[in-house]
């Protein structure tokens, strides 16, 4: 299916994946109808504890993934006020920063991530996303982060792709000849990625593609921690951009 996806991509046929979620819609609903519930019962403990850190932390990443993006930023910007350590491993309120508008903000949150930790090129390339936006796509390359050791892949080639050093094409031929298009956990990052440099680039119909497989990886939406955080950011912003909101 992945090798699928990938030919679909390479060879350019104009046939959209959008054309059927990529999530069946009864899942879609238990999933939101399970957060609205979640986040029901944090106002009631918040009401209670309004300074618990980690209360504010899990209802920020709830109303995050229903979409509450600005209720988000507010409560991990609550969270900060706390507890200032927070601030700077809070990779979390530059991706709310990011789906709210605030793009400077989103960028230099990522920047502040980098301080923290130095290796992550994940952080890297959603500080360009926010440059993007705020600056353009040269001002945004010429300040991308350096990154001196390797990362997990296919981070390091993702970045060459974000710097303007492979086409899209590049890098998906590039990660065929390196026997990588068979592990789900390569190739959910890599549609991911791939499919918010489309965006970027004003390729709707490819980036709906690629985001499309991304929401599709049952890794994605399976893994434990950091990446089912991340299926979840990858279906907000396949589901805004079918829905032309992005």
């Amino acid at each position: 299916m992945l090798r699928l996806t990938t030919l679909l991509f390479l060879t350019a046929v104009p046939a959209l994946l959008a054309a059927e979620p990529p999530m069946a819609a009864p899942d879609r609903e238990s999933m939101v109808a399970e957060f609205r519930k979640q986040i029901a019962a944090l106002d009631q403990a918040i009401a209670e504890a309004p300074r618990d850190v980690a209360l504010l932390s899990r209802r920020g990443d709830r109303r995050l993934f229903l979409g509450q993006f600005t209720a988000a930023v507010a409560d991990f910007e609550k969270m900060i006020a706390l507890d200032p350590a927070q601030d700077a491993p809070h990779w979390r309120l530059g991706i709310a920063y990011y789906f709210a508008g605030q793009f400077t903000q989103s960028a230099r949150q990522f920047e502040k991530y980098h301080a923290y930790d130095g290796g992550d090129r994940e952080n890297g390339l959603w500080k360009f996303l926010g440059d993007f936006k705020a600056l353009g796509r040269p001002a945004a390359q010429r300040v991308m982060l350096v990154y001196p050791r390797f990362d997990r892949e296919p981070f390091p080639t993702l970045y060459e792709l974000f710097a303007g050093q492979r086409t899209t094409k590049e890098f998906f031929a590039d990660l065929t000849a390196r026997k990588l298009t068979d592990n789900p956990r390569v190739m959910f990052f890599a549609h991911y990625y791939a499919g918010l440099h489309e965006e970027l680039l004003g390729h709707r119909a490819r980036a709906l593609e690629l985001l499309h497989a991304a929401v599709a990886n049952r890794w994605g939406q399976t893994a434990e921690n950091g990446p089912a955080y991340m299926w979840q950011v990858a279906r907000l912003h396949y589901e805004a951009l079918a829905a032309a909101k992005l």
